[in-house]
């Protein structure tokens, strides 16, 4: 195996005038070293295929690839990189997405830096706001913010193996979209490249193009060497290279009456999308669709819009594009309370959707329980909001103040009109009873493994241990897309039912037709087949053997496509997923108001998340979601000057410990949806979306000012009560 390095960029926006390799290519160990111009198609991406390779001509952004060496060791390959000589002319950089608007394009080859903009419409919001007693306009803002998976990116590419040109092993969250991307690279077919998942040491949606982006330059060596090559990133090489979550600058602009109903939001939100498109355009699609958040407005005008900077590129992160509406919406309806001199629990209750309420999009929720009203009722008694809201609320003493926040969501579930949503499985019952379990869908830490085979033990009546579940494989498991969306076990777990429940009925009819029983349903339970008398038949062990020796096929594929959707390009109108969520955490705080310091006492989180296939998977995603959004909202900012980032290790990008977790009460709310496997539908993203927000509105509660840009750090609040009390910043 030869290890690779990859040559960056000095410069995040810059013309490539000349690669001089000549001492770099006589380093003994050295076997290779490619450019762009080595690489069949240079340029690839899920949806707009802008994203280089390898630097060509230009440079983007700071994490922009230059050359790839290939060396007998990892050492050598190191010492090659620095000896390659590269002549740049640096250009003058764009990084304010508000600047890039009518600023001379970035990709010489478009007409302008917009990559998307996409707009919803209702009713109308000049008459709703004439008739507004109350119009409130404001401004947040949401930071860059890495990933921080525990394990960096890492791929192995080996040639012409099991009659592929190359096979990928790595880290690798969507194995589909990184075979198309590799495919599309080297011009060669899908049933060419195979991609298998290895065990991956975290994702939260950042081990997608940057991985793609990997596996093609790896694969091109190993062509080129015919060799396997091993391609990995260190830590301040993941920071520097791999997408981040997207920075917003938004616009709100609300109007109610005196008494607190909602009768017009008129919205802006600008995403930064960094060098490339990536996943810009879906990820400020699901913003328009939530931005006026779980509220029904009869007059909206949303607009989101994404811009090319010399920024890191931004794509998917837990949350994709909701956690920054969420922020901006919910900090505003605090204002708004405040404004009207309501509490802010009574507000949200005077607007909040119920059965059959109609969204911003004009889609009816008619098909499912609504249960936001459950949820907030939930999280408030559990920690006595209103009555704590009121003590807060009164004039604090000392330097030491508390307060109550609270946020709620609704959040579509699975991929909704982004793309066609369906998944496959396929499940073999073997001679002696055990199976396997290819998913087309992939273990990205998030439990996946473990609800799919809860499932099949369920329809089969079987121990789960007689289930073995195969890492995904693109040339076996079946094309399901990508793991994302918290969309796994809603269409997965569909997908395995119908799999599962293919198998059962081929060993009820093998059995009914062996033994002539007149009743056509068998019981399997227990790891036993049972007649509907509850005789015994034989064991599961038993019945795969038999029918196997009778020359049964005892393998399946599952198949699930979601229901339909709908979505109108211009209006913004249509029922844009098929389904949703709700949820309501409250988050209790502690402020220093002299040195900044933030302490979040407890967090209440109430999710309805249809069913919860595996309870204590499910805590899992609570407490890690409530991690991340306490990370979002008060301490993880990717420190970016003029493209070039600054804390590239996590010594100065700072991530929660387990000693700035507060005290968490979990709440899981159930009610079964018509759509979903035993009626589970999400939790992965909605427990992350929520926690900023509510930590925002606590803060401000807490110290009497309003914040409205994250993280809110500690020189914010300092500075604040310098300026109001007429005091010097310490």
């Amino acid at each position: 195996m030869l290890y690779a390095k990859v040559l960056r960029t000095k410069y995040p926006s810059a013309k490539i005038l000349n690669i001089n390799l000549d001492e770099a290519e006589k380093i003994p160990g050295v076997k290779a070293i490619i450019t762009a111009k080595d690489i069949p198609n240079n340029e690839f991406g899920v949806i707009i295929p802008d994203q280089q390779v390898l630097a060509k001509e230009r440079t983007y952004f700071i994490g922009d690839g230059i050359a790839l060496v290939a060396a007998e060791t990892y050492e050598t390959a190191k010492k090659a990189v620095e000896r390659i000589k590269v002549e740049y002319l640096e250009l003058p950089g764009i990084f304010d997405p508000l600047e890039s608007r009518n600023a001379p394009t970035i990709h010489e080859d478009k007409d302008n830096n917009q990559v998307i903009h996409h707009k919803l419409r209702k009713g109308d919001v000049e008459e709703g706001f004439k008739r507004s007693d109350v119009i409130l306009e404001r401004e947040y803002q949401t930071q860059f913010v890495e990933h921080a998976y525990l394990e960096p990116e890492v791929v192995i590419a080996v040639p012409y193996e099991n009659n592929s040109v190359v096979t990928i092993y790595g880290s690798v969250q969507n194995p589909f979209a990184c075979r198309n991307a590799v495919a599309s690279v080297l011009k060669i077919g899908f049933n060419q490249v195979r991609i298998v998942q290895n065990h991956i040491g975290g994702s939260f949606g950042g081990k997608d193009e940057v991985i793609s982006s990997m596996a093609a330059r790896a694969a091109v060596l190993a062509l080129k060497t015919n060799r396997p090559v091993k391609l990995k990133n260190t830590r301040e090489e993941s920071i520097i290279e791999s997408y981040k979550r997207h920075p917003y600058k938004l616009k709100y602009k609300v109007g109610a009456t005196k008494d607190g109903q909602l009768l017009a939001m008129e919205i802006e939100a600008i995403a930064d999308s960094g060098a490339y498109a990536c996943q810009t355009p879906f990820v400020t699609w699901r913003s328009v669709v939530q931005a006026t958040g779980p509220y029904e407005i009869p007059n909206v005008k949303t607009d989101t819009f994404g811009y090319y900077t010399n920024n890191v590129y931004t794509g998917a992160m837990r949350g994709y594009g909701s956690p920054q509406v969420i922020f901006a919406n919910e900090s505003l309806m605090d204002e708004l309370a405040q404004e009207l001199g309501m509490n802010p629990l009574e507000l949200r209750l005077k607007n909040i959707f119920h059965d059959n309420s109609v969204t911003a999009s004009g889609q009816k929720l008619d098909n499912h329980k609504v249960s936001l009203g459950e949820v907030i009722k939930k999280a408030t008694e559990s920690l006595n909001f209103l009555e704590k809201y009121k003590e807060y609320s009164k004039e604090q003493k000392g330097d030491k103040r508390k307060g109550i926040g609270m946020a709620i969501s609704y959040r579509g579930c699975s991929l909704g009109a982004e793309a066609v949503d369906a998944a496959g499985v396929i499940l073999s019952i073997q001679k002696d009873g055990t199976l396997y379990l290819y998913s087309g869908l992939a273990e990205n830490g998030q439990g996946l493994k473990t609800a799919f085979s809860q499932i099949v033990a369920e329809e089969l009546g079987i121990d789960i241990e007689k289930i073995n579940f195969m890492v995904v494989d693109t040339l076996i498991s079946p094309d399901s897309g990508s793991t994302v969306a918290s969309r796994a076990t809603l269409v997965g777990g569909n997908a395995t039912i119908d799999a599962a429940k293919k198998l059962k009925q081929k060993l009820t009819d093998f059995l009914v037709k062996k033994y002539n029983l007149s009743n056509k349903e068998l019981i399997f339970k227990d790891n036993s087949i049972y007649t509907p008398d509850q005789e015994k038949l034989m064991s599961f062990d038993e019945a795969a053997s038999s029918a196997y020796n009778s020359g049964v096929f005892l393998s399946s594929y599952g198949w699930y496509k979601s229901p339909e959707i709908s979505w109108d390009e211009e209006t913004g109108q249509g029922r844009p997923y098929f389904t949703y969520v709700y949820g309501c955490q409250i988050a209790e705080v502690e402020v220093d108001i002299c040195t900044g310091e933030i302490k979040v006492l407890k967090m209440v989180a109430a999710h309805d998340v249809g069913r919860a296939i595996n309870p204590a998977s499910v805590l899992g995603q609570f407490y890690g979601g409530i991690s991340m959004g306490l990370g979002y909202g008060i301490m993880e900012e990717l420190d970016i000057d003029e493209g070039y980032i600054n804390n590239t290790n996590f010594d100065e990008y700072l991530i929660p410990t387990v000693k700035d977790m507060p005290d968490i009460t979990p709440i899981i709310v159930e009610n079964p949806d018509p759509s979903g496997p035993y009626g589970a539908k999400s939790v992965g993203e909605p427990t992350l979306e929520l926690g900023a927000a509510a930590i925002a509105n606590a803060v401000a509660q807490a110290t009497g000012k309003r914040i409205r840009s994250l993280p809110i750090n500690l020189e914010k609040i300092v500075v604040g009560h310098s300026l109001k009390k007429g005091r010097k910043k310490k």
